[in-house]
């Protein structure tokens, strides 16, 4: 658990490292630090390379093994964006993009056969964590970094932690993986079509899979933006606008926790749509707020949509273990990351477009709104696991 964990802090280096530091990077590249939105879109677009394969690739190396390639790539991604070219950025992205698709489905193909179904969500949420605890960490360390040693140091003291992070697993790899095949998979574009057949041909992984799609662009759109935002249109300080990110994302930890317990207690259906109302409820907060707004108000929204739009996944991802066809946990995993992939290589850049088309943050809020919603009504229609 705790290498997972750690695992999934290090991993949300891929995604905020650089949209954390965009004023930043802005300041000196000339670049308009709306790009974010770029920056997380192409981050996914690399998902979608190796998404598909994973499932192949964890029957072959393991759960470990997985884990630490990913580590590596997601440090050389980072590595590459020191460099500050609009290009060195597209490609740092696309490659740790390429490396963050197996974190995931690692860690649900490690847990799936060591947690009693009883505490499948609690355990699956606590293992996703380290989500919005890796997201805590890069918001609060990387600009402090940045403030230090210039951007390229906050970048490269992110790409450190997950080379440290790969070391440190590599103990567990012996036991954990031990029932791993070698080399190469045999079949590897039949195992990655196998995978992405679930989303066609299982209508409970692809009703959940559309609700990640709706969800996650208030969660990416929210994390990418809310510290941009805050320097921009309120006027804060970029230490204090990740100060409060990391106290949203604090609320994304605890959310997570009590989430997955609600979801042991009640079923995960309504846990969901529960998350759903209430991430609705945030980006239209966040639609309306403005620099009138007391500072108390903006971390509480901020607090909000950290228990919500950030707080979902692991009940999700406990859900599509619990519904995934046997020895499929991997894949099912991986066919949900495929679609949500897909879904992030374009709406954080509609955010971006919809912010230079009107030069404000509110529509981009309100997309985020609305496709909360869209999910919200396809999980309602969604079949019911017996």
């Amino acid at each position: 658990m705790l290498a997972l964990l750690g695992t999934h802090m290090a991993g949300m280096s891929a995604f905020l490292t650089v949209p954390v530091l965009a004023t930043k990077i802005a300041d000196e590249t000339a670049l308009p630090a709306a790009l974010a939105g770029v920056h997380v879109a192409l981050v996914y677009a690399g998902t979608l390379v190796s998404g598909p394969f994973v499932q192949g690739l964890l029957n072959r190396f393991g759960g470990i093994r997985m884990c630490q390639w990913a580590l590596v790539m997601i440090a050389l991604g980072l590595s590459l964006a020191t460099i500050g070219t609009a290009w060195a950025l597209a490609a740092s992205a696309l490659l740790c993009g390429f490396g963050h698709a197996p974190v995931t489905p690692a860690g649900s193909h490690l847990l799936h056969g060591r947690t009693p179904p009883r505490r499948r969500s609690l355990i699956f949420g606590l293992k996703q964590c380290g989500v919005p605890a890796g997201a805590m960490l890069v918001a609060a360390l990387a600009p402090l970094a940045a403030l230090t040693f210039g951007w390229r140091g906050g970048v490269l003291a992110m790409a450190a932690f997950c080379i440290l992070l790969a070391l440190l697993l590599q103990p567990l790899r012996a036991r954990l993986d031990a029932d791993s095949g070698t080399g190469w998979p045999a079949r590897p574009f039949a195992d990655a079509a196998r995978s992405l057949a679930l989303l066609r041909d299982d209508a409970r992984i692809r009703a959940l899979s559309l609700m990640a799609c709706g969800y996650g662009v208030s969660q990416f759109c929210f994390a990418s933006f809310f510290v941009v935002w805050q320097v921009q249109v309120l006027g804060l300080g970029l230490a204090e606008a990740g100060f409060h990110l990391a106290l949203a994302q604090v609320g994304g930890v605890l959310g997570r926790i009590f989430w997955a317990m609600a979801a042991d207690r009640f079923g995960s259906p309504p846990v969901l749509a529960a998350l759903g109302v209430g991430m609705v409820a945030g980006a239209l907060l966040l639609a309306g707020a403005g620099p009138a707004w007391p500072v108390a108000l903006i971390v509480a929204t901020g607090v909000l949509m950290g228990a919500t739009a950030i707080a979902w996944n692991g009940v999700l991802v406990a859900e599509i273990a619990q519904v995934a066809p046997t020895g499929m946990v991997g894949g099912a995993t991986a066919a949900l990351g495929f679609a949500f992939g897909a879904t992030m290589v374009v709406m954080p850049t509609a955010f971006s477009a919809l912010v230079g088309l009107t030069g404000s943050y509110t529509p981009g809020f309100l997309m985020c709104a609305a496709a909360s919603a869209l999910g919200l009504l396809v999980l309602v229609k969604a079949p019911r696991h017996p």
